[in-house]
């Protein structure tokens, strides 16, 4: 291959060089004017310093050529712009612009000219922080309000009179009062009180018994025999607990109740609950309890034993209980 010689002048053949061989200016070649060094070269180069960068060819700021200092360009607002690297005389500051420095309302954002990068958004947290300070503010005086409207609601209206109204009066409800007064006015009795039928009598060999000096009530083994208790002083007519405390030898009892002159048809049971030995008085006291209807004022309980009744028992007391 032979340069110059090669048919048909082409792109893929130009020989940006021929001119310094003898065979490429036989063939035409010359210095690059324009070309690679042939005559109709595709693309067409220029000399060294005269080619123009920084806008296409023919437009923008011309370019100085290589080795000498380039002219000055303008910048993105219309002022000269110096080399890189080297102070701009027409620099200013952001901050001497209308609007202030960086941040500001007036200043352009982004990048660009003259704009510089723009900070983080301190005016968006500083107007969330004043909200929740807001917030937190306003929430504690209306917990303070209400503190302050519960504490006078709870105080006395006339000046602070400590005593106390007629709805927060201190003293017990009639009601409450009453009830208490009628569980203390129920009367009960002992073995002393008792009336007793000819034959009986009283004891005190069993320890045990709870009547005044322990003393209870014995002979109920014999039929006819039996005790009254005349009751003062009931307040109100109704059904009452006959509650009577009683004492066996291990073995089970009975005995025929009479209210106001009524034998119940159901025998007072006298069990040996507590299941003792037969025979041990002292381990045999125990409590039973029948339902009974009075009248209000004076009432008469009678305890006997009768045809049927299995009446080996001793008596310490009776009471009433509201039923």
């Amino acid at each position: 291959m032979t340069p110059g010689n090669n048919g048909a002048s082409t792109p893929e053949d130009d020989d940006p060089f021929g001119y310094l061989y003898a065979d490429g200016q036989a063939n035409g070649a010359q210095p690059p004017s324009g070309g690679y060094g042939y005559p109709n070269s595709v693309n067409r180069v220029r000399p060294v310093g005269t080619r123009q960068y920084g806008a296409p060819q023919g437009q923008g700021a011309p370019t100085a050529a290589y080795g000498q200092a380039a002219p000055p360009q303008q910048g993105a607002y219309g002022q000269p712009q110096g080399a890189y690297g080297q102070p701009n005389a027409h620099y200013a500051a952001p901050e001497t612009f209308p609007g202030g420095g960086p941040g500001s309302p007036q200043q352009p954002s982004g990048h660009g000219g003259g704009g510089g990068r723009r900070g983080p958004n301190t005016k968006g947290l500083l107007i969330g922080a004043v909200a929740v300070v807001a917030a937190v503010v306003i929430g504690i005086a209306v917990a303070m309000t209400s503190s302050g409207s519960d504490d006078d609601k709870g105080g006395n209206e006339a000046g602070g009179d400590p005593t106390p109204t007629q709805s927060q009066s201190s003293e017990p409800s009639p009601s409450a009062s009453e009830g208490a007064e009628e569980e203390a006015e129920l009367p009960a009795t002992d073995a002393k009180a008792l009336r007793l039928s000819p034959g009986m009598g009283t004891a005190s060999d069993v320890e045990g018994a709870e009547s005044d000096g322990g003393v209870y009530v014995t002979g109920f083994n014999q039929v006819g025999a039996k005790v009254t208790w005349t009751v003062d002083g009931v307040e109100k007519a109704g059904g009452y607990r006959l509650n009577v405390r009683y004492g066996i030898p291990g073995k089970d009892a009975d005995a025929t109740l009479v209210i106001n002159g009524k034998a119940s048809s159901r025998p007072l049971n006298m069990k040996n609950f507590g299941g003792t030995p037969e025979g041990d008085w002292e381990k045999g006291w125990q409590t039973t309890w029948a339902n009974v209807n009075l009248t209000k004022g004076t009432n008469t309980i009678e305890l006997a034993c009768n045809e049927g009744n299995k009446c080996d028992f001793v008596l310490d007391k009776l009471s009433l209980q509201s039923d």
